[in-house]
């Protein structure tokens, strides 16, 4: 990765080289979403980038292959679209609880690319139908709670003054 400094910094690597392709950074910059080639097939890994270690992700495991990864601000949510039999459908795992949310899209669309709004209340999925590219914005707001950064509060009730 390159910045205006021009300074460069490799991605964190098991003792294996791999194929590392579509990177997906959480929005506080603190965990990096990408595809690894294990075994010959596409696998998502998370990694801590302030502590070097790959992350355990617990409903990704089996379902294989994984592409494009979108992380949540925190990193509490991974969306990645995984295949299940003949079809590609998109997971939302919760790291937090612990929770898988699989999102089958309506009218048997196939999901080809998403990206996590940042607090995790919005989902955007390029679909494929009939040869057809369309964007759709899903609504997760009944479905996951916000990730906000760190230390931010809201309130409707305006705070007394002292």
């Amino acid at each position: 990765m390159a910045g205006c400094s021009g300074r460069t910094q490799r991605a964190p690597r098991s003792l294996l080289p791999e194929q590392q392709q579509e990177p997906a950074l959480s929005g506080d910059g603190s965990k990096l979403a990408m595809i690894v080639d294990q075994r010959g097939r596409p696998t998502v890994q998370l990694k801590d980038l302030r502590g070097g270690g790959r992350l355990p992700l617990r409903h990704l495991n089996r379902q294989q292959p994984h592409s494009s990864p979108s992380l949540s601000w925190n990193g509490r949510y991974l969306a990645v679209i995984v295949q299940r039999g003949n079809r590609r459908l998109v997971l939302i795992e919760d790291r937090l609880n612990g929770r898988a949310h699989p999102l089958r899209l309506p009218s048997g669309r196939s999901p080809v690319r998403v990206s996590l709004s940042p607090d995790g209340h919005q989902l955007a999925v390029q679909t494929a139908d009939r040869g057809r590219w369309q964007v759709e914005l899903l609504d997760l707001s009944g479905l996951l709670e916000p990730d906000r950064p760190g230390g931010l509060r809201r309130s409707t009730a305006a705070e007394p003054q002292p």
